[in-house]
């Protein structure tokens, strides 16, 4: 049974000082919703009330009514988990008209292994000489609002920034924080090597698929991230920096990038 939670070391920096522990984050797995053996979408979610999960997205969105459902499994496979979901005949009609007008791939249209293969994806190996000490990475955090005029002006945006020892060089927002870190990405003029990516969300494996396939060595968000987005950075080498404030942070994965760090004894 896939666990919803899991513990992992941190190195967390605060008043100067580096101090080891541990944190909770949470799982975060690819999910592919099937109909009546047809895959309809995938999402990465974590690992716990899949049924809920399956018969509330049925219902929400309006595919099929709740007495329409008659049944759900939830099948874990080494990919992540497929919740097959099976229609009374009707449904299961306009669920096959909606998909064929869906714009876009919908999945592989038998089990949704297929699906599941690319949303957990291996993000590319990263290489970079860039280093940064804890002053610079609380500093970048620092000046990151005043690179957020739409979110000054509605709270609702999020941001994607690329700092260099120079400073924020260029921020993006939008409403979604994967359209943000997108939109920057596109507006980059020069390959990310020597640039940090600063995000103002919690990191999930796919930012750091998307961090990584950009060229980003280290990646700084305000947020903390899930325990997957963690196994995936330390694989594909990424510094991964968590929990980033103007006072201290989190850095979870190949610290070997941050200067001038003292550290203190381990704290369970």
């Amino acid at each position: 049974m896939m666990q919803a939670q899991a513990p992992f070391p941190r190195l967390s920096f605060a008043g100067g000082l580096a101090r080891e522990s541990q944190r909770v984050l949470p799982a975060e797995v690819a999910v592919a919703l099937s109909y009546n053996g047809s895959t309809h979408a995938v999402m990465m979610a974590t690992p716990a009330d899949l049924t809920d999960f399956a018969r509330g997205f049925t219902l929400a969105e309006g595919i099929a009514a709740r007495d329409e459902i008659e049944r759900i499994d939830v099948v874990e496979t080494p990919l992540g988990v497929d919740l097959q979901i099976w229609l009374a005949e009707g449904a299961a009609a306009r669920q096959m008209q909606r998909r064929r007008s869906m714009a876009g791939p919908v999945g592989c249209g038998l089990c949704g292994l297929e699906s599941l293969e690319e949303a957990v994806r291996e993000a590319p190996q990263v290489h970079s000489a860039l280093v940064m000490s804890p002053a610079q990475v609380m500093a970048a955090v620092a000046a990151l609002p005043q690179h957020q005029p739409l979110h000054d002006a509605t709270r609702a945006a999020h941001c994607a920034a690329l700092w260099t020892p120079a400073g924020i060089m260029l921020s993006r927002e939008d409403v979604g924080r994967h359209n943000a870190l997108d939109k920057l990405v596109g507006a980059m003029r020069h390959p990310a090597d020597g640039a940090a990516l600063i995000l103002t969300s919690r990191v999930s494996i796919d930012l750091v698929q998307k961090a990584c396939t950009a060229g980003f060595a280290v990646l700084i968000a305000v947020s903390a991230p899930t325990a997957t987005a963690v196994r995936m950075a330390e694989a594909a080498g990424l510094t991964l920096i968590g929990n980033a404030r103007p006072d201290g942070f989190d850095c979870y994965t190949h610290p070997y990038r941050l200067t001038d760090c003292k550290e203190v004894a381990h704290v369970a």
